[in-house]
């Protein structure tokens, strides 16, 4: 598929946002994508439960690809939210940090969270053949693994934000399907994240009916994300239905070569899988906006202490002595530790970071969400127009997040892939 993609790019701000979101998808053509005639599942990205500038789909964008399907005609009953689950992340707590549910609640959509009650099929029954091109999962998996039914037949719109990543360089829309398709222990494909994600890729394209993006940067992440990222306003958009292409750009106005910085774009690119090269793509909307450089310096100039270990993990000098661990049942250490390091000790602590980001016309809309609530049939609101201009009063709640994070510590401990399959066991002998 190495021909000429088209990924739409605009510019936009909270009092235009939601036509800004409709004349997005539908320059990006995602009505040709997007059957109405099947469930369509928007796939939520939730980088941390905890609120943090462009770590996570943000409720416009949300609220704006809801209504934009509204508007065009599409039926509600056939949309739902969709979470994955994380041993580090608390999705519910996630939903609500970051407003999402506030969101779906108000459409009356349903909100599946896919690992509570949803079944899930061996790879090979769901996609046949194509098992047998995988570049690495079946050398991670030898057995094969397991993804959720319900995606078979449906279409999904991923929902991610520009930013970047320690173990990708970047994340977008490619990546947003991690979560979402391998079930507890994907941590074992870190070492060879890249190749997984092309994977990745060859699994939607055979099981889902359209596959589309729309990738907010309205804020976006610099530095060691997805997490611990210097959070910029940046006022943009994104949307396309090759989700090659769409990283490609996102990259791109980044300040990456997306083929020679970002190894999962040239791997999907030589694999012809979309479009890689920002040279054979077609760019529609603000076209000067997506010639921007952003000029970020990426995740590896300034890593963070729980970065750091984790790069000598999975590529370093403790790859041999550790990284065995982690497919044992004493895995849940890292997971305590990535824990305590970033919602214990990191967060509380640089809270400054948000708080000055709240003062942006973005941060002003979400601190003021609840109470500038639109009617959600209302598909003629164009965003939100009253947001004042005078700084936002500041509340801060670091001791609120440290005592979260220790209730997270617990959760993880009982949620924890090793000691859950061990009681499975336990419960299928008796």
């Amino acid at each position: 598929m190495n021909t000429r993609s088209k990924v739409a790019v605009i510019r936009t701000r909270p009092e235009t946002v939601l036509e800004d979101v409709h004349r997005l998808m539908n320059l990006a053509d995602y009505q040709q994508v997007v059957d109405p005639a099947v469930d369509t599942a928007l796939k939520i990205n939730i980088s941390w439960h905890f609120f943090y500038p462009g770590s996570s789909t943000t409720p416009w964008q949300l609220d704006g690809v809801i209504r934009a399907m509204k508007r065009d005609g599409y039926d509600p009953a056939l949309i739902h939210g969709c979470h994955n689950r994380t041993v580090v992340i608390d999705a519910h707590l996630g939903e609500r940090e970051n407003k999402q549910v506030n969101v779906t609640d108000a459409h009356g959509l349903r909100n599946i969270h896919l690992y509570e009650g949803e079944e899930w099929i061996h790879i090979r029954d769901a996609v046949g053949d194509l098992a047998d091109r995988f570049l690495c999962l079946n050398d991670v998996y030898p057995d094969g693994f397991m993804i959720p039914k319900r995606f078979i037949g449906e279409n999904i719109i991923h929902l991610p934000t520009v930013k970047t990543h320690v173990f990708t360089t970047m994340t977008g829309a490619m990546k947003n399907a991690f979560g979402g398709l391998l079930n507890e222990r994907r941590h074992w494909t870190h070492p060879v994240i890249h190749e997984t994600l092309v994977d990745l890729l060859m699994i939607q394209k055979k099981i889902h009916s359209g596959v589309f993006a729309v990738m907010d940067g309205t804020f976006a992440g610099d530095g060691p994300g997805p997490r611990c990222m210097v959070p910029h306003v940046k006022n943009v958009l994104l949307a396309s239905a090759d989700q090659v292409a769409i990283d490609a750009t996102a990259a791109k106005l980044m300040g990456f070569d997306p083929l020679r910085d970002v190894k999962f774009i040239r791997l999907a690119h030589e694999a012809g899988l979309g479009q890689g090269d920002p040279r054979e793509i077609e760019l529609v909307g603000d076209t000067d906006a997506a010639a921007e450089n952003w000029n970020f310096v990426g995740p590896y100039t300034k890593m963070t202490f729980a970065s750091r270990m984790q790069h000598h993990i999975y590529w370093g000098p403790l790859k041999k002595p550790i990284e065995w661990s982690l497919k044992t049942v004493l895995a849940p250490w890292a997971y305590l530790a990535s824990i305590l390091y970033h919602d214990t000790f990191w967060y509380p602590m640089h809270q400054q970071r948000i708080h000055d980001i709240l003062n942006s016309p973005w941060g002003r809309l979400f601190q003021q969400w609840e109470d500038l609530a639109l009617d959600p049939d209302d598909l003629s609101a164009k965003g939100w127009e009253a947001l004042g201009s005078e700084p936002m009063r500041l509340e801060r709640k670091g001791m609120r997040y440290f005592l979260e994070s220790l209730r997270i510590l617990g959760l993880c401990v009982r949620e924890a892939p090793e000691f859950a399959a061990r009681k499975r066991l336990k419960q299928a002998t008796r």
